[in-house]
């Protein structure tokens, strides 16, 4: 396949999943549920933090994380007394449980109180062609607040050699300009050019196949090779192509 020809056929699964069906099956559903840009960015922080294991229970425990805030994410971070934090002390997700949830509940009002909220935090620290620097910056930010070093694992840090996966998917949905209405691109400070492909099991398993990435590790230096592909076929918007990394391997078993 030449060059011409991968990218003609990926520009066309991009089409084909990047629909509002999409939205459906997938928890990005989740931030899709509010109009307020803090409660978006809220709902979509929390929901791609537990985004591993099963489709259905990830968006089954995203909306009950929406349930015990109230489905009023920004005023429940910002208004929670300690005693409302005990709702969420059943809550387990795989390995991120209540002690957890009520962790990052702490660390998002630290976050909107002290350092103007989500996108400025994550807008920082952005180098020219990057925004995995901030992803490492915003870790050391949301931990300032008090809390137990088992929670740390629920965000990575792509200096430490991660893939941060998940919240390159979040940083995705939040950054990327999107007309089909998918991608909510509601944070106009970091340029979407800069971000990163979500790299997993499944998009990375096609993107060998394809001849994108020859690292067989999905971890950081994996994800620089494979941002590095994606930008030759789409230096403006090159995290697109998860829609068809993604769709290819989950929905095709390319």
């Amino acid at each position: 396949m030449t060059a011409a020809d991968l990218k003609s056929f990926l520009d066309q699964k991009v089409i084909q999943y990047n629909q509002p069906s999409f939205i459906e099956s997938d928890p990005i559903q989740i931030p899709h549920l509010f109009s307020q840009k803090e409660d978006i960015e809220i709902a979509g922080f929390l929901s791609a933090t537990i985004a591993w294991g099963n489709r259905k229970m990830i968006i089954k425990n995203g909306n009950r994380m929406m349930e015990l805030m109230g489905n009023a994410p920004f005023d429940f971070v910002m208004q929670h007394k300690d005693k409302d934090l005990e709702r969420g002390n059943d809550f387990v997700h795989r390995t991120f449980n209540g002690t957890d949830f009520k962790t990052f509940i702490i660390g998002l009002k630290h976050i909107y109180t002290h350092h103007n909220g989500l996108e400025a935090v994550f807008a920082k620290n952005q180098s020219q062609d990057s925004i995995q620097p901030s992803i490492s910056a915003f870790k050391k930010v949301f931990f300032e607040s008090p809390h137990l070093a088992r929670t740390q694992k629920h965000i990575s840090d792509p200096l430490n050699n991660s893939a941060a996966k998940r919240i390159n998917m979040y940083l995705r949905w939040m950054c990327r300009q999107d007309n089909t209405g998918v991608d909510l691109g509601i944070w106009k400070n970091i340029s979407p050019h800069k971000l990163s492909c979500p790299l997993d099991v499944h998009s990375g398993n096609v993107a060998r196949k394809l001849g994108l990435l020859s690292r067989t590790q999905n971890d950081a230096k994996a994800l620089s090779e494979l941002d590095n592909s994606l930008r030759l076929l789409d230096p403006k918007d090159p995290v697109k192509y998860d829609f068809a990394l993604f769709g290819l391997g989950v929905f095709e078993g390319f």
